[in-house]
C-alpha cells in the first residue's frame, strides 16, 4: 500500500468518510499501517473487538483503548516523517 493510499485513507476517515476509509484498508491487510487505520476506523465504529483485533495486527495493541482522534493523528504523524 502507498503512502498516498494511506493518506486517502486518513483523510476520508477524518471527514467521516468511513466506508471509503475502510474500502482503502481493507485492500492490504498485511500493511502494517493499513491494519492500525482499519483499527482505529472499527474503534470510531465502535467495534471494540474488532478494533483489538487489528490493533494487534499491526503490532499496536497498547494504543487500542486511545482516542481515535489521537490516533489518526499518530498515524498520519508517522507518515509524514
Amino acid at each position: 500500500m502507498t503512502k498516498a493510499d494511506l493518506l486517502a485513507a486518513l483523510d476520508a476517515a477524518e471527514a467521516g468518510r468511513w466506508e471509503e476509509a475502510h474500502g482503502i484498508v481493507q485492500r492490504d491487510e498485511s500493511d502494517v499501517n493499513a491494519c492500525w487505520i482499519h483499527a482505529v476506523l472499527h474503534a470510531i465504529e465502535g467495534d471494540r473487538g474488532n478494533a483489538r483485533y487489528w490493533f494487534a495486527k499491526a503490532g499496536k495493541l497498547d494504543r487500542a483503548d486511545n482516542d481515535t482522534a489521537v490516533e489518526l493523528e499518530a498515524i498520519r504523524a508517522m507518515l509524514m516523517k
